[in-house]
């Protein structure tokens, strides 16, 4: 790299400015360095996964944009990833949907099994990454009327419960073969368009379904379940079963993780302000960093206050123990490994900011009741020479610095996506 020169004389020099406020650099990056992002599959095929069924995106769901390249084979996403990664500072995980399995003919949900992730599984382990899972209760015939798990049919909410056992012996598998637990995220789209006569009933009804599915004692060095609200949805906007009180008080009783997503709130709220007081009662968090524009429309994470904020509240916290940092988000009107390499920089990016504050001193202050010098100190440490940091960080992680990265995926395009557009490949 042309300008290792002068990105170590910026990076001395951030070092001198930081260590005047009382930061150690080196300390931040290496916590930075054993921090795993769960960079999401679903960006690099829009959702689509492939059990090849014709079945089309729904149940809450809607991805828009027609860029050319989507991945139409595991093969093809699993190429797309590595390109990915290559770009990204770290070693990160990989979240997979259960939609996302190789399967030899039709398979439906209620019967897949290790078997068809296997293939998943050696990948991961050939890259050095590590998987998390998710059932999918969307794009299916039995999920067309909105209701799954809540279902007042006792067949179909069969058949859902039958799905998360499956799941969840499957992320089990991962976790065991990885050496880590593989974090399981229930995310159930249950509702109605317009308002409900009964809305107590099929929370009940969910509640118990969640209860079946997780009856099996499974070692928690392996799996972990999460689960995850949502305030409304496509054709759920009056009334979602799963709602954060529903959630927030399954994760408390039952103690499992609880899954906050950025765009699953009503726009005024953020996730950020929910992190303290969620951990007072629930062991860990699951948190899909997203970006909702007007709604949950899952943009591509940019450098936003309230991304800020989330990275800020963990590390102010002491919680990187306890939160597990993934993304969610699913963009077609771009290139989508330019969609990945910018929502997970800036994630990391972040991260990085946060941990560049002098947390212990302005917590001191607060303390104090100086809220003056609280104030001051926040505002400056935004001109702080965090850029030179972060550039030393990827330059030293062997990926492209500044902008480079992009030169990169145009390559790549150039090469690879561009020729998918010619011959549809083969189901």
């Amino acid at each position: 790299m042309g300008h290792s020169s002068a990105i170590e004389a910026a990076f001395r020099l951030a070092i001198e400015r930081y260590q005047s406020i009382g930061v150690d650099v080196q300390s931040a990056l290496e916590t930075l360095a054993s921090v795993a992002i769960s960079v999401h599959c679903w960006q690099g095929d829009d959702v689509a996964g492939f059990e090849n069924t014709g079945e089309t995106l729904g149940s809450g769901l809607a991805v828009t944009g027609n860029y050319p390249g989507r991945a139409r084979t595991a093969d093809e996403l699993r190429e797309d990833l590595e390109q990915a990664y290559s770009l990204i500072p770290g070693k990160h995980r990989l979240n997979l949907h259960a939609l996302y399995g190789e399967f030899d003919g039709y398979v439906d949900r209620d019967q897949i099994g290790v078997e068809h992730f296997q293939g998943w599984i050696d990948w991961a382990a050939s890259q050095s990454l590590s998987l998390d899972f998710n059932p999918s209760y969307f794009s299916h015939p039995k999920a067309n009327d909105g209701l799954t798990l809540a279902h007042p049919d006792s067949g179909i909410r069969e058949f859902w419960i039958d799905h998360g056992s499956a799941c969840r012996h499957i992320a089990s598998a991962m976790g065991k073969s990885q050496g880590n637990p593989c974090i399981n995220n229930f995310w159930v789209p249950d509702g109605y368009k317009d308002s409900p006569a009964d809305r107590g009933l099929p929370r009940r009804r969910l509640a118990d379904s969640l209860d079946k599915i997780f009856a099996d004692q499974l070692d928690p060095t392996h799996t972990l379940d999460a689960v995850e609200c949502k305030l409304f949805g496509i054709g759920s906007e009056s009334y979602v079963v799963g709602s954060h009180e529903f959630y927030l008080g399954y994760a408390i009783s039952r103690e499992k993780v609880l899954c906050l997503d950025a765009g699953h709130f009503h726009p005024t709220e953020q996730i950020s302000d929910k992190i303290s007081s969620t951990l007072m009662y629930v062991p860990e968090l699951l948190l899909h960093v997203s970006r909702g524009v007007r709604w949950d429309s899952d943009h591509v994470v940019t450098m936003t206050d309230e991304l800020q904020a989330i990275m800020q509240e963990i590390v102010r916290g002491n919680h990187l123990n306890r939160v597990h940092i993934g993304l969610d988000f699913f963009d077609a009107s771009i290139n989508r490994i330019a969609a990945w390499t910018i929502g997970t920089r800036n994630t990391i990016k972040a991260l990085l900011m946060a941990l560049l504050e002098p947390t212990a001193e302005l917590q001191r202050l607060e303390a104090e009741g100086d809220f003056t010098a609280r104030l001051a100190f926040m505002e400056e440490q935004k001109s702080m020479p965090f850029g030179a940091v972060w550039d030393y960080y990827c330059e030293t992680k062997s990926v492209p610095v500044g902008r480079a990265w992009l030169d990169e995926v145009r390559r790549y395009e150039s090469s690879v996506l561009s020729h998918r557009t010619q011959v549809e490949a083969s189901v």
